[in-house]
């Protein structure tokens, strides 16, 4: 790698030195924003190289000058490598999993204590406990540590696994390379030293030859060692395999000098002579003295599989503010039933399409299970876009109940639909000359195409027929409406952009006029534009400027931008810049000066800082707060009567707005119905009870809804897979047909033993393992 190449990150700036959590935090970015070389200047920070788990199953090179401090490497991943350019502090390698650390000097205490994988090259002396409490699982390769000198006192004590290597070359104490009191309590493991000694813990280990097997092995090793510590020219002088001796833990058989004893020996020849009939309380009960079963059934069990099946929620359908149950859509692909997977979206979200299919960050993909295994998550985007297609349900007849709904945008229409596919009469007031709010006039054509929207809006109009736009209503309407209808939602939006109070703010476009007059093709931004905030719709009038020909974009903001996804890429994409933090001080005709006295240049300056709604016409009963609507868990105001939903509440998603319509629009049917408004109540599961190895963690993208169908693990919900089934050492599961199609596992208590595999394996986390209570 050519040392222009690495990234550099200092541990002083402007002559102070950071912090070791501020330090890390750097690292932690620079790997998460691609960085895969990193030069690190170390005045001292600890645990550098730890943890680097952002860059997934790529190689991270790490490159440490100067002087770092105790835990270089600690808790390494596979995919890390550390380069140590001089000597090295303490505890080096502590708990690492994975990472190859090499060290060209000395290194002090602790070294690769409690390792469980990875490698630590030495070019020196270490101090003293290295190797401690190492462990190896069979899983993976054992976890080494190789040293060119000699080891400090206590070397190996506690080991319980890994190998390590002395190489006794120039060693600190030449006749005692292995330091006082070596391997106390080693348990697993084995040492390869060359070199004098003054002796090892006799009772814990042993000098054993070594085999052909074990010298190729440590030949081919040493080579790799040598060369990574710059000392290749060595191996000739360390390959004198008569120089070299191996340890090894001694068994447990040789630690007591006689062979363990069965329990069934035990039971026959010591408990029943002292304790059976014929001992001292022989006489004095009468209970059962039979030998309980290793292996236990039944009662006895210490712990039972239990079927929750839809007990819990999928963290998909959790993440979704509307509710959408994705995996069982996904359930329905895979039963072969598309056009019913495709229809359920209706039941939750009047624009399936539009939002889930394009307009939404999508929740559900960030929340989904495969990503703790490095696996895409599913592309509910697929399904989302399919759903242009979905076919209404077919409409209950009205019931007689009428509601209002002061709002034509995306909360007053999920709100309007919900309502109407349960029977209730909803009629829609709206001030705009087009129904849809955002979504039709400030959304640009860049992020959804316009067919898809008209296309949505028809379907909408066939549910909600009665519908009035350009209806600007006043308080006194507003409480006759509140006579005329059983419920009234208000589902106003946010319409009012704030704007900063400081001089030349008349020279400023709000973002709301400027994405109308884009979305109608009469913008005129000009060569250069300064956005005064970097949220997400801030981005949006930022590709909008450069589709109308806009060449010098910025995005100022007072912190770090809120933007995110798609957005925010596509802002990059054009080449917008983005400044923080920026503090405005007055807009001039020449552009925007900041509090600094810097003046950016603009030729066009648009403000986007967030909007309000505008609540003059509320009733004097309706509370607002800080310029919203006051509203309980339900969407309730303080009047009974009116409900408030969507950015009139707070500001959020598209997603939110339809699921604050939604939930409104269930409490106003409970209602209704005379019941209590009552939510889901379901917990979202444990992603770490989902078993993902089956399957393939090869594919970064998806074709089709089939093969997303496929890849699901339908959290929280049998998939009807029988694995269990397979897996059951003792055959103890089976399926059982209920009515209506469907189905349940069942355990035969008798044969299960409470071993736990059908809960290791369930790919959808169905099968919990509890506890076997008595029943009191």
């Amino acid at each position: 790698m050519n040392d222009n190449q690495y990234h550099i990150i200092s541990g002083k700036i402007y002559g102070e030195r950071l912090d070791s959590r501020i330090l890390e935090e750097q690292i932690q970015k620079a790997v998460a924003d691609g960085h895969r070389y990193l030069e690190i200047k170390a005045f001292g920070q600890h645990g550098i190289g730890g943890r680097l788990w952002k860059a997934g199953n790529e190689k991270v090179h790490i490159r440490i000058i100067g002087h770092p401090g105790q835990r270089v490497g600690s808790l390494g991943f596979p995919n890390t490598s550390i380069k140590i350019m001089g000597p090295a502090s303490d505890d080096v390698g502590w708990l690492n999993a994975g990472a190859h650390i090499t060290i060209h000097g000395n290194a002090s205490n602790g070294i690769a204590n409690g390792m469980a994988q990875g490698k630590i090259y030495i070019a020196g002396n270490i101090g003293s406990r290295g190797m401690t409490m190492t462990k190896h699982n069979p899983r993976f390769d054992p976890p080494e540590l190789w040293v060119l000198g000699s080891a400090g006192d206590y070397f190996g004590e506690f080991m319980a696994g890994g190998i390590a290597v002395i190489c006794g070359f120039e060693a600190q104490s030449p006749d005692n390379i292995l330091g006082f009191r070596p391997f106390v309590g080693m348990v697993a493991g084995k040492a390869f030293f060359r070199g004098s000694h003054k002796g090892f813990s006799q009772p814990d280990a042993k000098i054993v030859p070594i085999t052909d097997e074990a010298w190729e092995w440590l030949t081919k090793n040493l080579k790799i060692f040598l060369k990574n510590i710059g000392r290749p020219k060595l191996f000739e002088t360390l390959s004198d395999k008569n120089e070299w001796q191996l340890l090894t833990a001694r068994t447990p058989q040789e630690r007591t000098g006689r062979q363990l004893r069965s329990m069934e020996s035990f039971h026959e020849e010591i408990w029943d002579k002292e304790l059976g009939r014929e001992g001292i309380f022989g006489d004095l009960t009468d209970l059962d003295r039979s030998p309980i079963p290793l292996i236990t059934t039944g009662e006895l069990r210490r712990f039972v599989p239990v079927w929750e099946n839809k007990k819990y929620a999928a963290p998909c359908e959790a993440a979704c503010p509307a509710g959408i149950p994705v995996r069982d859509r996904w359930r329905l692909i895979r039963d072969g039933r598309i056009d019913e997977a495709v229809d359920m979206a209706l039941a939750y979200t009047p624009f399936p399409a539009s939002v889930c299919g394009y307009l939404c960050p999508n929740l559900c993909m960030q929340s989904c299970t495969r990503q703790l295994a490095d696996m895409v998550p599913i592309d509910v985007k697929k399904l989302g876009k399919a759903s242009i297609n979905a076919r209404l349900p077919e409409l209950p007849p009205l019931s007689g109940n009428k509601i209002a709904v002061i709002g034509g945008g995306t909360a007053g229409i999920s709100v309007a639909w919900q309502l109407r596919q349960h029977g209730h009469e909803v009629t829609v007031y709206d001030m705009s000359k087009t129904l849809g709010g955002k979504i039709s006039s400030v959304i640009p054509d860049s992020r959804i195409p316009e067919e898809v929207i008209t296309k949505e809006l028809e379907r909408i109009k066939k549910v909600i027929p009665h519908i009035h736009l350009q209806q600007r209503l006043k308080r006194k309407e507003i409480e006759q409406l509140r006579e005329n209808f059983d419920f009234i939602v208000i589902a106003i939006g946010a319409q009012k952009p704030r704007v900063i109070p400081i001089p030349g703010k008349e020279l400023m476009i709000t973002a709301l006029d400027f994405l109308i007059q884009a979305k109608t093709g009469k913008a005129k931004p000009g060569e250069k534009v300064v956005i005064i905030g970097a949220g997400n719709v801030g981005c949006d009038v930022a590709t909008e400027a450069y589709r109308f020909g806009a060449k010098d974009i910025t995005l100022i903001d007072v912190q770090a931008p809120a933007s995110f996804g798609k957005e925010r890429e596509d802002a990059e994409a054009i080449g917008a810049k983005f400044r923080w933090p920026c503090f405005t001080k007055e807009i001039t005709k020449k552009g925007v000066k900041l509090m600094t006295g810097e003046v950016i240049p603009a030729d066009t300056v648009i403000i986007s800082i967030g909007d309000t709604p505008d609540i003059e016409f509320l009733p004097e009963n309706v509370a607002t707060k800080h310029g919203f609507i006051v509203v309980n868990d339900y969407y309730q105001t303080t009047d009974p009567k009116i409900f408030a939903i969507g950015d009139a509440v707070k500001p959020g998603l598209l997603t939110d707005a339809i699921g604050s319509g939604r939930k409104a629009g269930k409490a106003i049917i409970n209602i209704l119905k005379g019941k209590k408004s009552l939510d889901d109540t379901r917990e979202m599961i444990h992603r770490e009870r989902v078993t993902l190895e089956y399957f393939d963690p090869r594919i970064t993208g998806f074709d089709d809804i089939e093969q997303c169908s496929s890849q699901c693990s339908s959290c929280g919900t049998c998939r009807d897979c029988g694995i269990c089934i397979e897996v059951c050492p003792q055959s103890a599961i089976s399926r059982k047909e209920i009515k209506n199609n469907d189905f349940e596992m069942i355990v035969d208590e008798t044969r299960c033993i409470g071993c736990g595999f059908c809960a290791k394996a369930c790919p959808c986390g169905i099968w919990n393992i509890i506890k076997n209570e008595p029943v009191e």
